[in-house]
């Protein structure tokens, strides 16, 4: 059987920078296991490819909710990478950290824990600055020399611009930086992308690492479990590309970066989790974990959807030869349509409150954004979709064993907006956005607002619409989330280590004690770095 020092589970963006930081930062032989495929596709490494992916792909595996009874039965789809690089090789590239206070928030919960290292602030600024290359910014809270290419948008189409200035004409000020000194604001945001290509964390932190004699990667290896002997985790069985089962050895540590909805059940497969649930399935419960898999936590957004009343903005989707004549020209001029990511502008509000922090974050994309819950109700044509999300929201959820079949996709229930407070922010925000289209310059550029339902804007239809069309903004966290020493629904102490079991860590958005406020893929990353900082400091 063969061994390594460590075994990473989870090619996705906290994977990847552990098992980097890993391999680099000493001579120990590292594993880094990854359940989908190869990174290296056209259309995963041009900004605008999320819109050609999302709606279905080999490289998105795709969770289904149980019905959700409180959005009338409704069952939505949560997207998850299944490629190397995980959400960073699919997304739309968004670089965000959140603000100092979400990291403070982490610093006083976790300080009651024994040999608690930090996660203030302070704490974690110089992982997501170390990472860092910035096209624009240098400066004590942005690098310039970073293997994580971040950079301004290569190109601005005129809605956006539109939009920024709008909603500073609605009061809000005009921020250049969303991950500066504050969040507030209306602007343009970083994407980590540069000159046209994708910057994810597999070109950033496994590409340089090609070569390197102790370290090996294997792609759609499909961990079944986590093998434990005598309370320590010695390795992992999983199935490789051929259909094989291999079990391979860890000397010193196991590592699981398989995502919020994946790793708790990895975890409950392996007999740690809820005592009750795991003899439901026949598994032996070797640690009882009654945290395993409770406190799921996404960013809930609903979007509002205006046609345009001429060719503002790109066409739809499936206009087939302008996305030919929009390649030639990058090809031909490194210009154009192709550097946009999509999503070019965005926002930081607090629409019930605007001079406290923010409480939704908003995305303007200048395209009508069609999916199966709009496409009978909006043609395909020009317009602007703006997407308003709760970055703080309080309503919480589940993931659970669908049966002790390890290709059974787990039970996920998110509760988006199940929480009044949530439901209450969401309809601000959608009251808000909507005057930002009667507001100048936007205003005048739209022949018909198509959703929410125009004239319907009373909290009772405002709050049928978000119901409605309430979706995940891609961000599951939560469910082995890290607390302080007695704290019954902790699964991980605040050095990421799994309570009861020696040797085994979580590094991936699971461990957030609670969300940051924003996309969540930097801070991913972040959470990798500062895994393996811990390990290799003994």
């Amino acid at each position: 059987m063969t061994t390594f020092d460590y075994i990473v589970v989870g090619g996705g963006s906290s994977g990847c920078v552990a098992a980097a930081k890993l391999v680099t930062g000493s001579e120990r032989s590292v594993l880094l296991l990854e359940g989908g495929h190869s990174h290296r596709h056209p259309l995963l490494d041009m900004p605008p490819g999320i819109f050609k992916m999302i709606n279905g792909s080999k490289f998105m595996r795709y969770h289904h909710t149980v019905p959700q009874e409180h959005l009338d039965n409704r069952v939505h789809d949560i997207p998850q990478g299944n490629v190397l690089g995980g959400g960073s090789s699919v997304n739309a590239q968004v670089y965000m950290r959140g603000r100092p206070s979400d990291y403070d928030e982490w610093h006083e919960l976790l300080r009651g824990d024994n040999d608690y290292p930090g996660w203030s602030w302070k704490d974690v600024l110089p992982h997501f600055r170390g990472m860092e290359g910035n096209n624009r910014l240098h400066n004590e809270l942005h690098n310039s020399s970073g293997p994580l290419l971040v950079s301004d948008p290569g190109h601005i189409e005129d809605l956006s611009r539109w939009f920024v200035q709008a909603v500073q004409a609605m009061g809000e000020p005009y921020n250049h930086d969303f991950n500066g000194a504050a969040q507030r604001g209306v602007g343009f945001y970083q994407f980590m992308n540069r000159r046209g290509k994708r910057s994810s964390a597999a070109y950033a932190f496994i590409a340089p690492l090609e070569g390197r004699k102790n370290f090996t990667l294997e792609l759609n290896a499909r961990v079944s479990r986590i093998d434990i002997e005598n309370g320590r985790a010695v390795g992992v069985t999983y199935q490789d590309k051929t259909g094989r089962i291999q079990q391979v050895r860890a000397a010193r540590e196991v590592i699981l970066a398989s995502g919020a909805l994946v790793t708790p059940q990895l975890l409950m497969l392996s007999g740690i989790g809820p005592a009750a649930q795991l003899k439901e399935h026949g598994i032996r419960c070797l640690v009882d974990h009654p945290g395993v898999g409770e406190n799921l936590i996404d960013h809930p957004e609903v979007p509002i959807i205006a046609v345009a009343n001429g060719k503002y903005g790109y066409f739809g989707q499936g206009a087939g030869w302008r996305m030919m004549l929009n390649g030639l020209q990058f090809k031909l001029f490194g210009t154009g349509r192709i550097l946009s990511a999509g999503v070019e502008a965005g926002a930081f509000i607090n629409p019930l409150d605007p001079e406290a922090e923010p409480s939704v974050q908003a995305f303007c994309v200048p395209i009508v954004y069609l999916d199966r819950d709009t496409l009978t109700l909006v043609e395909n044509t020009y317009g602007l979709t703006i997407t308003t999300v709760v970055i703080k929201p309080k309503s919480r959820g589940y993931v659970r064993l669908r049966s002790a079949n390890p290709e059974d996709m787990p039970l996920v229930s998110p509760n988006l907006l199940k929480a009044p407070e949530d439901m209450q922010t969401m309809i601000a925000a959608q009251r808000f956005f909507l005057r930002a289209f009667e507001t100048e310059p936007l205003a005048g550029k739209f022949s018909r607002v198509a959703i929410p339902r125009p004239g319907k804007t009373d909290d009772e239809a405002l709050a049928a619409h978000c119901k409605r069309f309430v979706k995940t903004n891609y961000h599951p966290s939560g469910t082995c989330r890290m607390g302080p020493t007695g704290d019954p629904l902790a699964v991980l102490d605040s050095r990421l280590r799994v309570r009861g079991i020696e040797s085994l860590r979580i590094c991936d958005l699971s461990a957030m004690p609670n969300i940051n406020a924003g996309n969540t893929n930097a801070p991913a990353m972040m959470l990798g770095s500062r895994c393996a900082e811990l390990i290799l400091q003994g």
